[in-house]
């Protein structure tokens, strides 16, 4: 698998803060890569660094085998939102994204051209000549994403491209982003994991400025699913056996616990299931749990999915919530 974006040993430090200490992942070729982790783990220090607004103290980055620390090297291949995008609030769009262009070598022709197919991109080409000042939140969100897409950059850093969206907006930013793998390997920062997992194949997870979990989102993921199953009434350890001969189960228990959940209706008891993912797709081994529960006069009440890419999050990070 070609690496696009290579991050070797990198250490940041402010003073007593360690931002980032021995940072060390690959991105692979035309990838949607996740960057994940609480406040503070060190996720903006690492893009700055990327984008060579910030020097590390050790390590190094490589973008398409360059050096970042010869960063005009990668004029117009290597883009990036930052977290806090500013736009002249009085200046109009087309303006605006002209200049910059100008200023990364282009004619005014070819600048024009290529902003007025970014804001088609984004959906805002028939506001071109508006002064960003009359835009919407959502609206100045995705203005944010028409300048990261600028040109044809091959690598591009979004940080935390859908902060602050309605659900729509939101969605309409990641079906960009899915669009623009086809071209380009994309590296996001985000907090919203559930998004993270819908978008993204690679992952890697930062806590406290180390890197505590990278691979792809299967392999994070999919190893094994654990699944939670409220029953009518708890069931016998002979029970358990025979549920845990099911071809798929790699283990299933009634944690001692898990007594009967008196709320609102019938108590419930869970039985906790950990299963082959590959298995849980292909074989039904939850179908097949689910009739044996039935076979021995038990009714199923609910059945939730307990391993995702938020509680692997939670376990790697020491239960720190992504959320601000």
């Amino acid at each position: 698998m070609t690496h696009v974006v290579s991050i070797q040993g990198l250490s940041k430090s402010f003073g007593r803060i360690q931002a980032l200490s021995n940072v060390s992942f690959d991105v692979p070729s035309h990838s949607i890569f996740g960057l994940l982790g609480p406040n503070g783990a060190g996720k903006t220090t690492l893009f700055s660094i990327i984008a060579d607004f910030l020097k590390a103290d050790a390590g190094r980055v490589e973008v398409l085998g360059i050096d970042t620390r010869n960063i005009w090297k990668l004029c117009g291949r290597l883009s990036i939102l930052p977290q806090d995008a500013r736009f002249q609030r009085n200046v109009p769009i087309l303006e605006q994204l002209v200049f910059f262009q100008l200023l990364a070598g282009r004619t005014k022709q070819q600048a024009q051209e290529e902003v007025l197919q970014s804001l088609e991109l984004v959906g805002l080409q028939s506001f071109a000549k508006r002064r960003v000042g009359s835009l919407s939140h959502g609206m100045v969100k995705r203005l944010e994403i028409a300048q990261a897409f600028l040109g044809s950059p091959e690598v591009i850093l979004l940080d935390e491209p859908t902060a602050g969206l309605d659900p729509a907006s939101a969605r309409q930013i990641r079906d960009l982003v899915k669009q623009l793998q086809q071209s380009a390997t994309i590296i996001v920062s985000s907090h919203n994991l559930d998004e993270i997992q819908e978008l993204c194949d690679h992952v890697a997870i930062l806590n406290l400025g180390s890197l505590v979990l990278s691979g792809s989102v299967d392999e994070i993921t999919l190893a094994d699913r654990e699944y939670i199953l409220f029953l009518s009434r708890p069931l016998q350890d002979t029970e358990l056996q025979q549920l845990s001969s099911i071809d798929g189960v790699r283990s299933i228990q009634m944690p001692s616990h898990a007594g009967a959940n008196h709320g609102k209706g019938s108590a419930e008891y869970l039985v906790r299931l950990n299963l082959s993912a590959e298995q849980v797709n292909q074989d039904g081994v939850l179908a097949a749990i689910l009739r044996g529960v039935l076979d021995m006069g038990v009714t199923p009440r609910k059945l939730t999915e307990g391993r995702s890419l938020e509680s692997q999050f939670l376990e790697v990070t020491g239960g720190q919530s992504s959320h601000p």
